[in-house]
Parts: structure tokens; C-alpha cells; sequence
């Protein structure tokens, strides 16, 4: 495996006061209890506490440290190619509500930064989707017609304002971009600050219904009239919503940049490979932020070499210096290109609410998700129920699930510092192999539906190629649906 640059981990997240919260011990009661203290699960808690009603938040690992805090963090209603799409897909009406929602989740973000004082480094600042292919300048052209169909502000440029040729770009004017981590930390504080309780390292391995709704942690238990399950992919749903989904990743890379302004814009391109670039910073000072491709989590066996290839098209293209940081990040998208947020079953599990699969747009989708499950719980109707619709009807066939693509025939070929799966008559063993030569095995075996594991030998993780749950190298759950760690093994 090649040596990668820079330090593992997001840049946000670094930049970011590390919160200290309690763990949940014993059982109480509140309005609602949110499971996930990201983007959708603090927006909702801070608007219903702005209700006036009682929260809990229960969140796994720490607060702003997971999906949101390593994502690119670009506040904007521009999304790629997404409303020609949608328009085409759907009708004008429901486009409408797509720019409506995610215009409002920008403005919610706004406003609480502006009011609440959140030290985020928020920015104004453009957003461009670019082709470097002539041939797809009319696409640009036919999606600027469409977002202005839909209000907004959207404008075609013979190329885009960046350090390489581009054939034509389409602009967003006064958009913004932020740390998320920042801003999450931020939300936390407001929701504390007005009477809501947030618990950490406290992740939910069980919620059911008796009386009332009941998360079970490891040492605790919330009571709650509604439950919001805000975790990424849900770690439970009356519906399952794993199949209506595709678990995907993609590389991130910060640069040290000489001049912040060198690149002036939020920008995603949409050629293959695609690439989507920003500005930001950390304590050390600028940095130029650069993605790659996507990718289907745990479906790829040399996460590694991305990192590689971004860093070369990044020297190629842009006027980067050392490597910084560098990290993974997972979202889910959906076949439509649309959320899924809201009530399931509002008929059998009346009160249950979740939100996944912003096919990687979740700073304006999910706070908008955010707002509209809260005035759900207020008992205020949302014209935005529709557009994310959980039980909107989907292709069978759209989902994708993979293998392994670990498997050794040997423990010999586990080298240090990687992993490896062996087979052993019925039983799949994970083993990772430290510096100094120590193998340490769980098993193979996700604990969400029994699929086997992936190493990441870029982020030093057992990923799921069937549901996308991410374990850590000792087992431990990072990211769900999975709820329970793998299972201890023995060589």
C-alpha cells in the first residue's frame, strides 16, 4: 500500500472544540428523544426546543465528529444537475418544493449563526457546477433554465473561475460554506442552553415501543412520546429503508494553499471522475479542500489508491502545497436523488420519524429534514412532506449489495498494518495486523444483516459492502445501521 500524505482525519473536526457531554445513566422521559447529534438530529432538537418542547439527544461517539463533520459543507441550493432532473422527473410543483426546502435549510443555518453567534467561519461565497467537455455545455445551459423555473438565481458562464480550462459553468450567486463540526458545536450549545439534554457515548442499541417510545442505551433509557432516528442510515425503521438506499464514500483531501483566494467558490464538477473543491481552514491556517469520485462503501479494496490519485489531480490542477489532512466520508443516495425523511408508518408507529439518503447534499436537505420532523412533532403540517416522502414508492433493483473484497487465503498475507478476512470452514475471521506484527481478529461477520466486511486500508476500518455500516479496526461501531460491534474471534 502506498504511504499516504497528511494526517488522517477532517480538517472541520480538528478546527472544532471537542464537546464533553455525559453518557446517558438511568431512564427519563422528555417530549422527544433524537438518536444522532448531526446535522438533522440537533436542527430538530433545537426547533423543538424553540417550541418549546423537551429533547434528549443520545449520540454514539462524540458531538459534530461523524458524517456532517467530514463533509464538505457547502450551504447552497445548487446540487449538481439536480433540477432539470427532478424537473423532468417529477414535475415543476415538487421541484419548486425541492429549491423551497433547501433554501429555507440554508437560511435556517444563516440565521441561527448570525443570532446564536456560532464561531463557524462562515463565508459567502458562489457555487459553481463545471464541464470541461464542450459536448455538456448544454447540460449546464438546460439545468440554469430549469433552476430558474424554480426561482433561482443561475447563471452560465463560458468557463468557470478556476486554475484550469474549464468549456462552461453554471453559477449560484451568495451562497455559503462553513465548518460544520464548528457550527454543530454551536447547535449543541443552543439546544443545551435552552433546556435540552444531550448525552455522548451513549449509542441507542435498542428502540422499541411500549407505553411510549424507549431508546436503550448501555446504561440508560429515554421515554419519549416521538423518537427521531437521525444516524446516517437509520438503525431503525417500521419500513426498511436499507434496500431503498446505496451506501456510497468518497475521498477527501486538505491542502495547504499559499492564498485562500486562489480558488474563490464552492465548485463540483460533473465530469467522470468527478471532483468537488472548496476553501477552508484549520488552526495552522488555509486550506484548499478537494473530493473525489464516489464510491460504494466497503466495495472497493484499495481505498488507498484514491487518496493517491486525488492528490495527483489536485497537484495537477490547483495550486496546493502539502497535504494537511485527509479523510473518508459516507452518505446514501436514493434512486430519485430525494431524502426520505418523516413518519414511516404514521398509522402503526405513530411518533417514529427518520431521516437518511441525501445522495451527498445534507447541509441544506438535512436541516430542512430537521425542521420539517420538528413541526411534524409540534403538530404543524409541513408543505415540504411530500418531497421526502419515506414511503414513496422505489426500484426494486436499486440497491446493490457486494462481497468482501478482503478475503486472504492465508494469515501470511496480511502485512502489518492491514487487514484481512480468513475463511475457515463456516466461520469469516477479520484480522488486522498492527506495526509490530500482532494480529488482532473479530469476526468478519456485520452484525446489521451478516454480510462480510471490507477492510479500508486508507481509513483503518471493517466496512460493510452490503448496508454500509462501519466498524473501527478493534470492531467497535462507527457508523450504523449496525448497532452492535463484530463479535470477538480467536485465530
Amino acid at each position: 500500500m502506498a504511504i499516504l500524505s497528511g494526517k488522517p482525519g477532517s480538517c472541520w473536526v480538528a478546527a472544532a472544540t471537542a464537546t464533553n457531554y455525559p453518557p446517558l445513566e438511568g431512564s427519563i422521559h422528555a417530549d422527544a428523544v433524537v438518536v444522532g447529534a448531526g446535522i438533522v438530529g440537533l436542527t430538530t432538537a433545537l426547533r423543538l426546543r424553540e417550541a418549546g418542547r423537551s429533547v434528549i439527544v443520545v449520540e454514539g461517539l462524540r458531538t459534530g465528529g461523524q458524517v456532517t463533520g467530514r463533509s464538505t459543507a457547502k450551504i447552497t441550493t445548487q446540487h449538481a444537475l439536480i433540477y432539470r432532473h427532478l424537473i423532468d422527473t417529477f414535475g415543476r410543483d415538487l421541484a419548486q418544493t425541492y429549491a423551497d426546502a433547501n433554501a429555507a435549510g440554508a437560511a435556517q443555518i444563516r440565521e441561527w449563526v448570525r443570532n446564536l453567534a456560532i464561531p463557524c467561519d462562515l463565508e459567502a461565497k458562489n457555487a459553481y457546477t463545471y464541464t470541461c467537455a464542450a459536448s455538456r455545455r448544454a447540460e449546464i445551459v438546460a439545468e440554469s433554465e430549469a433552476a430558474r423555473q424554480v426561482g433561482l438565481d443561475a447563471d452560465v458562464l463560458e468557463r468557470a473561475p478556476l486554475p484550469f480550462e474549464t468549456a462552461a459553468a453554471l453559477r449560484f450567486s451568495d451562497q455559503a460554506q462553513f465548518n460544520p463540526a464548528m457550527y454543530l458545536v454551536g447547535l449543541a450549545q443552543a439546544v443545551t442552553a435552552r433546556g435540552g439534554q444531550i448525552f455522548e457515548n451513549s449509542r441507542a442499541i435498542s428502540i422499541g415501543e411500549a407505553s411510549r417510545w424507549r431508546v436503550v442505551t448501555e446504561s440508560g433509557t429515554v421515554h419519549a412520546e416521538h423518537v427521531v432516528v437521525a444516524t446516517n442510515m437509520t438503525v431503525k425503521s417500521p419500513i426498511g429503508m436499507a434496500n431503498r438506499t446505496q451506501p456510497r464514500c468518497h475521498t477527501a483531501m486538505a491542502f495547504r494553499i499559499d492564498d485562500p483566494l486562489a480558488v474563490d467558490g464552492m465548485f463540483i464538477g460533473i465530469d467522470d471522475p468527478t471532483h468537488s473543491i472548496r476553501t477552508g481552514r484549520d488552526a495552522e491556517g488555509p486550506l484548499l479542500v478537494a473530493l473525489g469520485p464516489k464510491f460504494d462503501t466497503g466495495q472497493d479494496g484499495d481505498v488507498a489508491k484514491r487518496f493517491v490519485e486525488l492528490e495527483q489531480w489536485a497537484r495537477m490542477s490547483l495550486p496546493v502545497g502539502d497535504v494537511a489532512w485527509r479523510w473518508c466520508n459516507e452518505d446514501y443516495d436514493t434512486a430519485d436523488r430525494v431524502a426520505y425523511a418523516g413518519e414511516p408508518d404514521p398509522e402503526k408507529a405513530s411518533g417514529f420519524h427518520i431521516a437518511t439518503g441525501f445522495n451527498a447534499w445534507g447541509i441544506t436537505n438535512g436541516t430542512a429534514a430537521g425542521m420539517m420532523i420538528a413541526d411534524l412533532i409540534c403538530a404543524h403540517p409541513s408543505p415540504w412532506q411530500k418531497l421526502y416522502d419515506p414511503t414513496r414508492s422505489h426500484p426494486e433493483d436499486f440497491h446493490k449489495n457486494g462481497g468482501s473484497q478482503s478475503i486472504v487465503s492465508s494469515l501470511d498475507d496480511i502485512r502489518p498494518g492491514m487487514g484481512g478476512v480468513i475463511v475457515r470452514d463456516d466461520e469469516k475471521i477479520a484480522a488486522w495486523r498492527d506495526a509490530e506484527g500482532v494480529l488482532h481478529p473479530v469476526s468478519a461477520t456485520c452484525t446489521h444483516k451478516g454480510c462480510t466486511v471490507t477492510w479500508n486500508n486508507a481509513d483503518d476500518t471493517w466496512d460493510c459492502p452490503c448496508h454500509g455500516s462501519i466498524f473501527a479496526a478493534d470492531g467497535s461501531v462507527i457508523h450504523g445501521p449496525a448497532r452492535k460491534p463484530l463479535a470477538p474471534a480467536a485465530l
